[in-house]
C-alpha cells in the first residue's frame, strides 16, 4: 500500500530558454534563438516527483495520455523573463472510478480544472477517505466540505471568497507568496528572498505539507515546513523540486 495517493491531471512542462537577438522587421516582437530545453513532469505528476524526492511511496491516478499534454514556456535565458506559453490542445477524459481504490494513509487531490475531476467526483473522494488534502483551481462550494484541508493560492482565494462558508474557511490553507500563508486566522510568514521562478511552487508546497503531516499529524508544523520548501523552490528557475 502506498503512503500517499495523488489524484489529478498531469502534463509535461517544457521550458525553451532563448536569446532575444533582435526585433522582427515586420512586427514589434522579439526574434528568439533557442539556447536549450528542459522538460519535467507537471501538475499532479510534479506533486508526485516532489514527494518522491522525500523518499515517500506514492501512487498517481491521472489522465492516461498525460505525456502528450504539453505546456511549453519560452523564457529569456539570462533574465528568466517568460515571453509566452503554448499549451497543446487536448481533451482530458474524466476519471474512471471503476479502478479507484483509496487504500492509503493520505489522499491528495491535485485538481487543475481540466476535465479530469468534477465537483461531484471530488465530493465522492472526500466522502470515501478521512484525510484528503485538496488543491483545486475550481471555485469552492459545498462539494469541498468533507476535505480535511484545502490549499489555494491568493488568486484562487479571491475567486472563491464570496462562496467560502465558515465550514470551508476553517479548512483553508491560503498561500500568499511573499506574505506566507494564512490558516484559521493566523499568518505563517516566510523569509524575504529573491524570487527567480514561481513555476510549480504550489506543487512543492503541497508535497512538503503532506509529507510533514504524514510524519507528525501536526498541521502547523506542516505549514511551516511547506513554507520553507516553497521558498527554496522559487529561488531556482523552471519547475524545481524540494
Amino acid at each position: 500500500m502506498s503512503q500517499i495517493k495523488i489524484i489529478g491531471e498531469s502534463c509535461i512542462d517544457v521550458f525553451v530558454y532563448c536569446e532575444a537577438i533582435r526585433l522582427a522587421p515586420d512586427l514589434p516582437v522579439p526574434v528568439l534563438k533557442e539556447v536549450h530545453i528542459e522538460k519535467n513532469p507537471g501538475m499532479a505528476a510534479n506533486v508526485q516527483r516532489n514527494i518522491h524526492s522525500l523518499s515517500i511511496k506514492t501512487d498517481l491516478i491521472t489522465n492516461p495520455n498525460w505525456e502528450t499534454f504539453i505546456k511549453t514556456r519560452y523564457v529569456h535565458d539570462n533574465s528568466n523573463h517568460m515571453f509566452f506559453r503554448v499549451d497543446t490542445s487536448l481533451q482530458i477524459k474524466p476519471i474512471d472510478f471503476n479502478n479507484l481504490e483509496l487504500d492509503t494513509d493520505i489522499v491528495i487531490i491535485s485538481d487543475y480544472n481540466k476535465g479530469f475531476l468534477s465537483e461531484s467526483d471530488i465530493a465522492d473522494i472526500c466522502n470515501s477517505h478521512p484525510l484528503v488534502f485538496l488543491d483545486t483551481k475550481k471555485i469552492l462550494g459545498s462539494w469541498a466540505d468533507k476535505a480535511a484541508f484545502i490549499k489555494i493560492n491568493n488568486y484562487e482565494f479571491k475567486n472563491s471568497e464570496k462562496f467560502i462558508t465558515d465550514k470551508l474557511q476553517n479548512k483553508i490553507i491560503h498561500t500568499r507568496g511573499a506574505e506566507g500563508c494564512d490558516y484559521q486566522g493566523i499568518n505563517y510568514p516566510v523569509k524575504k528572498i529573491d524570487v527567480r521562478d514561481t513555476s510549480g511552487a504550489g506543487d512543492s508546497f503541497m508535497a512538503a505539507l503532506v509529507a510533514e503531516y504524514l510524519n507528525t499529524s501536526d498541521i502547523i508544523a506542516s505549514i511551516k515546513s511547506a513554507n520553507i520548501a516553497a521558498s527554496k523552490v522559487v529561488q531556482t528557475r523552471g519547475v524545481g523540486v524540494i
